[in-house]
């Protein structure tokens, strides 16, 4: 089914809104009834409450999920292997990465790449002699080490200018746009701090780094993926459902808790979990109002606004291709990711706040940015032909108002608690806040699988959860 989310553009077609979606739900709504008092609400169907509205369902509990979407959003203990696949496949083609940027314009083999990017990363991490390891011993936990606070009151920028004259010209380029690539913001507003928590959580190497973040795919993309936890979910025949329904208005009686929708339908349960990101919170309003602390969170907001393309370009041999190019290219990180079926090479790139562009407001600059990512001298051509395009732009998505977490100096040290904190009989939850893999699925699942056994606590009893656990 298409979604409504997305767009896609051809050289026949032109430019087209909504893209095919195995997440799309048909029919949008399975409530027979405005009168149900439930056990929760969840708002979201992202991993965050898939998680926990599975969880709660398999446990007894009558589970609500209404989500502003037409489709699921976003894995646990389900064996993947098969689903599997790695992005990078350099046994082929023309097996080099494009470094493009103010001073030059070369190619280099992949081993040359990962050195050039490791040496860059190494530079910038290593803080205390081993690269991160003892300011930040314990990655879930990063301000155990009173030391590590300070670093959420630096940026990226600040960072970097430390370390400015150790760095060649190759390794500040290749650095700088390896950093906006993580947190899509600027350097002046990427947080040094939450930078060395990836770091930390892919274990303080440049290896590691490319192995937990980049190397790996689901073969049916995480829609697929997501669609599990749904269908288990509607398996017990204790979840209700209802899409397309974006939220207004949150009230906590002090019994219960009444969830208005921007249509004016209400719901009603014994308990409300918000998977609202932290950018989009101030969109929906709370009776009684949130805490000042929750209130400073939102307020700041993460910074990540990356623009995320996918294009299908008419050259086989560039499924081995990697390219940065940066500064002045709208997009500046970009790899060959697949094989389409016809024969063509299915290429990621991503922008950022940085130089950012409305992807589909003039998409001539979206394709120019494609485009400008290959030198054509290299590929026996004038052009790089683009047989399709295929993008949803996060920033202007009402439901999420930007793309996976990423911090501004001292949100996190300041906040992190505030975020995660209950208020009432509303609870929280999102990868935005989580302590692992925060903005990732793995942390979604975290706050998921968190704020459930809270709500199953509160309404089953703790042994009854601790059983079920």
């Amino acid at each position: 089914m298409t979604s409504c989310d997305g767009y896609c553009w051809t050289p026949k077609e032109g430019l087209k809104a909504g893209v095919p979606s195995v997440g799309v739900i048909s029919p949008s709504s399975n409530i027979s009834s405005l009168d149900v008092v439930y056990d929760v609400v969840v708002i979201g169907a992202g991993y965050f409450g898939l998680t926990a509205a599975r969880n709660m369902a398999a446990e007894g509990l009558n589970v609500l999920l209404l989500e502003g979407r037409d489709r699921i959003g976003g894995p646990l203990r389900y064996q993947m292997q098969q689903d599997l696949e790695k992005s990078f496949d350099f046994s082929k083609g023309v097996n080099h990465f494009e470094l493009r940027s103010t001073h030059e314009s070369i190619t280099m083999s992949h081993k040359e790449e990962d050195e050039l990017v490791a040496s860059a990363l190494e530079k910038f991490t290593n803080i205390d002699g081993v690269y991160g390891r003892k300011v930040i011993p314990l990655p879930c936990s990063t301000f155990k080490n009173p030391e590590s606070s300070s670093l959420d009151l630096i940026s990226a920028q600040d960072r970097i200018k430390e370390i400015a004259n150790t760095l060649t010209p190759q390794e500040r380029t290749v650095l700088e746009a390896s950093i906006l690539l993580a947190s899509g913001g600027t350097l002046e507003t990427t947080s040094f701090h939450e930078f060395m928590h990836w770091w930390a959580m892919c274990g303080y190497t440049y290896a590691g780094w490319m192995e937990r973040l980049i190397t790996w795919k689901f073969r049916d993309g995480q829609s697929a993926f997501a669609q599990r936890f749904f269908e288990e979910a509607l398996a017990t025949r204790r979840l209700s459902y209802a899409f397309n329904t974006p939220i207004k208005n949150i009230h906590d009686t002090g019994s219960s808790v009444k969830v208005t929708t921007r249509k004016g339908r209400t719901y009603r349960a014994l308990r409300t979990i918000s998977t609202v990101p932290l950018n989009v919170l101030s969109s929906i309003t709370f009776d009684s109002p949130l805490s000042a602390g929750k209130q400073a969170a939102i307020a700041l907001g993460h910074v990540n606004q990356t623009t995320k393309v996918h294009a299908e370009i008419a050259n086989p041999e560039l499924r081995s291709w990697t390219s940065v190019n940066y500064p002045d290219n709208k997009l500046n990180c970009a790899i060959g990711n697949g094989t389409t079926p016809a024969g063509n090479t299915h290429i990621v790139c991503f922008g950022g706040q940085h130089n950012h562009m409305d992807l589909e407001a003039d998409i001539d600059v979206t394709k120019r940015a494609v485009s400008s990512l290959f030198n054509p001298i290299q590929y026996d051509a004038d052009e790089i032909t683009i047989e399709r395009i295929v993008f949803h732009d996060w920033s202007q998505d009402k439901f999420a108002k930007g793309a996976w977490f990423f911090s501004p100096p001292g949100l996190v040290v300041k906040h992190l608690g505030d975020m995660c904190k209950r208020h009432g009989n509303i609870l929280f939850e999102n990868s935005d806040w989580a302590l692992g893999w925060r903005g990732f699925v793995d942390g979604a699942i975290e706050e998921g699988t968190r704020v459930g056994y809270e709500v199953r606590k509160d309404l089953l009893g703790e042994s009854a959860s601790r059983f079920m656990l």
